[in-house]
């Protein structure tokens, strides 16, 4: 009973707090989401634990954790189901070669960009033991990350949804997320122990893959009340995400990985997506998911970085991670036909990383591929990355400033 007590009080504190700074941070015209974040980073090591350590020994105590991990991994598996479940391939195919060109160049850039940076930073904050292959691609995974459902909200908070601009980079963003969450499946059996022997692994994938596609060609051709019960029912839905997180999770790859996958392969006609994922969608937005914002906050260790090295090694990251992103995305959209204006907007909403970025530093802490002082320097540059956009976004192409809708 005392344990239940315990997680009842930190969902109660957690949901509470996270609550109340993202209406703080949507009053300062940033996404919810984003203060959610910093209200999880309040509740951490660096900001509770150190000016009420007793406090966070109560209420956050170790041997208390157990169950609330488990709540914000299944958060966190209904969070990415619903990120799968708002994709439609099809729709990000019809825009052509634009897209495609911008999405992979704004990967490529960024991705060489945090593999170089990982040249520097491998002896001085990976942990020991880890191969350098597998940091680096990490690194470069990392910084390739464009968080699309942050970059959603943005787009509609801004009236820029139908835009040219917002529509190429959320379709954009849509690419980027797929081809990062695949490479960190494959990154993930290579480092994962435990699991079944590598090859193994790597046929199962293939067979997992084959799987999904034969799901999603069956689910798409049928008609009438089999597609219904499959789209707009929650418990189908919902046990159809778990078979197959549990099947990644025994490839050794992520759990958030095979939910994802789930909500690419649901049929996404006549709008019928809604259906499942709207049901849900409130119970994981406003609990679960500000419960995996504490616990990255509980994971994160700012007073780790106590010199004036760390710090610096923490300056560059962002650096590095900014003109990857932003400056790439700008140059391949200029290449593409886009304005001055346009171009540099796409690489501002192409640089938002958000809590998508957060979910990924917390699979390769999960990994050992990445220290506690190196995922703390990554998670600052995650809410560094993602607080910046609104702004810039507003000085450089707001919606008053760009009449020419696609609809126009």
């Amino acid at each position: 009973m005392g344990n239940l007590i315990i997680l009842l009080l930190q969902v109660v504190v957690i949901c509470s707090v996270a609550r109340a700074v993202g209406w703080i941070f949507e009053k300062l015209k940033q996404p919810r989401v984003v203060g959610e974040m910093v209200a999880g980073l309040l509740l951490g090591a660096s900001f509770l634990g150190w000016i009420a350590p007793s406090v966070t020994a109560f209420m956050f105590h170790p041997q208390s954790l157990g169950s609330l991990k488990m709540l914000s991994q299944l958060g966190l598996m209904l969070f990415m189901f619903q990120v799968g479940g708002e994709l439609n391939l099809k729709d990000v195919l019809r825009l052509g070669r634009t897209v495609v060109a911008i999405s992979y160049v704004g990967i490529l850039i960024p991705f060489a960009s945090g593999a170089g940076l990982a040249l520097y930073l491998y002896k001085r904050l990976s942990p020991p033991g880890v191969p350098f292959l597998s940091f680096a691609l990490f690194m470069g995974i990392a910084m390739s990350i464009t968080a699309f459902p942050v970059l959603a909200r943005i787009l509609v908070e801004k009236g820029l949804l139908q835009t040219r601009v917002g529509s190429i980079a959320l379709a954009s963003a849509a690419i980027d997320d797929v081809t990062a969450w695949c490479l960190l499946a494959l990154l993930s059996i290579q480092v994962a122990s435990g699991a079944p022997p590598l090859f193994l692994r790597f046929a199962g994938l293939g067979c997992y893959v084959a799987l999904m596609l034969t799901v999603r060609y069956l689910l798409g051709r049928s008609r009438g009340q089999v597609n219904a019960y499959f789209t707009n029912k929650p418990l189908p839905a919902l046990l159809f995400m778990f078979a197959s997180a549990l099947v990644t999770s025994w490839l050794g790859i992520h759990v958030a990985f095979g939910a994802f996958v789930a909500g690419i392969v649901l049929p996404k006609q006549e709008g019928q997506r809604a259906g499942a994922i709207k049901r849900i969608q409130p119970f994981t937005t406003i609990i679960l998911l500000p419960l995996f914002f504490a616990l990255t906050g509980l994971r994160t260790h700012v007073l780790l970085m106590d010199s004036a090295d760390l710090w610096l090694y923490c300056g560059l990251i962002i650096l590095v991670a900014v003109f990857g992103k932003l400056v790439g995305c700008a140059v391949s959209g200029r290449i593409s036909g886009m304005n001055g204006r346009e171009a540099l907007a796409l690489g501002i909403l192409m640089n938002t990383r958000g809590l998508v970025e957060l979910i990924i530093l917390n699979v390769g802490l999960d990994l050992h591929i990445i220290s506690p002082a190196l995922f703390s320097m990554m998670v600052l540059m995650a809410l560094f990355t993602t607080i910046m956009t609104g702004p810039l976004l507003e000085v450089v192409y707001s919606r008053r400033a760009s009449p020419a809708l696609l609809a126009a």
